[in-house]
């Protein structure tokens, strides 16, 4: 498959030689991300940008299969030591979703499911409803860190912890940006009881691609002005 991008939970932790990971510092135990491991399947650029948008922006549905197989073989790639797990995407705002209709995050893990379902044996149990978005969020892009953090505090709520108490739980994303929405995501899932969080997407922002996250001006019809970036992840 197409080079993925991961992300480890340990950040900063290193390995010996013979690949026993290192302790953590201080530091980075703090900076620890509250998930085990993130994973994508290629940079957000190019032809994977352009789909992500046909199916975002200019609603073409008939992108979603194409994404979920691409997610399918993330998912895969993390192979994650748990018989069964709750497959919960990124919910969007209310008002959000009612704008576009949908929940890109959703259509794909959707198409996803559907593809891994002959091979997966009821492993993936779909749980969007086990995560709310409760209020509406800025952009991401051009924050600083601690803006980051504040933006996305108290944004999400779990549903239900009780179904999440000693659960794996896989949280799926179109696009990993910052890394900090996903984080805020994890906190929440880990708070309300599961025992281990993975997250799972198409594409990932590399360092300095920040300007990829414009919605297309190319004539396709937008939910959201030029001048905030769709930066969800």
């Amino acid at each position: 498959m197409a080079g993925r991008l991961s992300a480890s939970g340990g950040g900063h932790a290193t390995a010996t030689a013979g690949g026993t990971p290192a302790l953590l510092c201080g530091m980075c135990e703090r900076q620890r991300p509250p998930y085990e491991r993130a994973l994508a399947y290629g940079p957000y650029d190019g032809a994977l940008r352009d789909l992500i948008h046909l199916l975002k922006y200019a609603r073409v549905h008939t992108a979603a299969p194409v994404l979920g197989r691409m997610l399918a073989e993330v998912v895969a790639g993390l192979a994650i030591p748990a018989e069964r797990m709750l497959v919960v995407p990124v919910p969007l705002y209310q008002s959000k979703q009612r704008q576009r209709g949908f929940n890109q995050a959703l259509e794909v893990t959707r198409a996803a499911l559907k593809l891994m379902a002959p091979v997966a044996r009821g492993k993936y149990g779909l749980a969007a409803e086990r995560l709310l978005r409760v209020r509406d969020t800025l952009s991401q892009t051009g924050l600083t860190r601690y803006q980051r953090r504040e933006n996305v505090r108290g944004a999400f709520v779990a549903v239900d912890p009780e179904s999440l108490r000693g659960q794996t739980v896989l949280l799926v994303d179109d696009v990993f940006t910052t890394g900090t929405t996903v984080s805020e995501c994890a906190k929440v899932m880990r708070r309300a009881g599961a025992a281990q969080v993975y997250v799972a997407t198409v594409a990932r922002v590399l360092k300095n691609d920040a300007a990829l996250l414009e919605p297309p001006d190319d004539g396709f019809e937008q939910d959201e002005p030029t001048t905030t970036r769709a930066a969800h992840a």
